[in-house]
């Protein structure tokens, strides 16, 4: 077991719901252990900086419900380079730091894996991305807010369609990962999605539609992973349109309107168990490894595999919205 004196956290990449809750259990857990912790500000971009904020139990209060990120955050092209990173390594030694927690996504970690080997640092990832796409945890922190903010948006969207019988595009999060897309699809009755994962052609997407209106659906809502291989999500609409101009189709981009709000319970719940996990990890001298959740107990997964392996969509459920969009076979 080793013996901490003082560790410091930053959150980094995109926000997202709970990484507040996850602070705030870094800090909270680190008092309880008589741990010193500082956060450092506009994440890795901070430590090389040198922004650092001492923090204790009074500095998180109040920030549980809170969206985005009390310690803030930025790119820092800086630190994807040697020197840039030597920079930090002397701003880390200065605060007389014994290990870190990062809270974000892939390219946080990437930072942290190379940053950590680099310099044999101690350092504990915790999942925080509205994306859900980190292999080797079943959810990540700001996932489930995301998708009720989306599937409250689809279905105030769905109210218009229906009244003037349309048929919405609606693009989400998801550039690389369709997670969002996909559980937001079940949830919200969506007929169609596409997804980054699926290699859905515009013509196989022409003839679900069709096949779904020929069965007197006067409204439908497709939903769109952002940046989806088969074309902008304005491009496939206007050519619905010129195509179709029966279906009227529109678009809505749902935007970062999916990355702000209060966090759920559930994301709150998660980001109090990984952020305290992730101060256990470094008391136990674990290091380069992410603290995730599967089948409702804490794993460590070490950064290269978290990186390197992709995390596959539910077939499940993608299937399950032909079955439920109201068609047949």
């Amino acid at each position: 077991m080793n013996k901490l004196s003082k560790i410091g956290v930053l959150t980094s990449g995109g926000d997202a719901p709970g990484m507040n809750a996850a602070v705030r259990a870094v800090v909270r857990k680190c008092v309880y252990e008589n741990i010193k912790v500082t956060g450092i500000i506009k994440g890795y971009q901070g430590l090389v900086n040198g922004d650092f904020l001492p923090l204790n139990a009074g500095s998180v209060s109040g920030i549980l419900k809170d969206g985005g990120t009390m310690l803030k955050s930025a790119r820092c092209p800086e630190f994807r380079t040697p020197e840039g990173r030597a920079t930090a390594y002397e701003n880390f030694k200065k605060q007389k730091l014994d290990g870190l927690v990062v809270i974000g996504g892939d390219g946080t970690f990437t930072g942290a894996n190379i940053f950590g080997r680099e310099y044999n640092i101690p350092i504990i990832g915790v999942p925080g991305t509205i994306d859900n796409d980190l292999f080797g945890t079943d959810l990540t922190i700001g996932y489930d807010t995301a998708l009720n903010t989306v599937v409250d948006a689809v279905d105030k969207i769905r109210d218009t369609a229906t009244a003037h019988s349309r048929l919405f595009f609606i693009e989400v999060m998801g550039r690389d990962a369709g997670f969002i897309a996909l559980n937001a699809g079940v949830a919200s009755g969506a007929e169609v999605v596409l997804l980054p994962e699926k290699k859905t052609s515009y013509d196989d997407l022409k003839r679900f539609l069709e096949k779904q209106y020929s069965y007197s659906k006067d409204s439908s809502i497709v939903l769109v992973a952002e940046g989806k291989k088969m074309g902008n999500t304005f491009e496939i609409a206007q050519r619905v349109n010129e195509e179709h101009p029966e279906y009227d189709a529109r678009v809505t981009i749902l935007g970062h309107l999916q990355r702000g709000g209060s966090p759920t319970v559930a994301d709150r719940v998660l980001a109090s168990e990984l952020g305290v996990a992730a101060v256990e990890a470094l008391i136990d001298d674990q290091k380069s490894i992410m603290v995730g959740m599967v089948d409702g107990e804490i794993v460590h997964v070490p950064f290269n595999q978290a990186l390197k392996n992709k995390k596959g969509i539910n077939e499940r459920l993608f299937n399950l919205i032909n079955v439920l969009s109201g068609g047949k076979k």
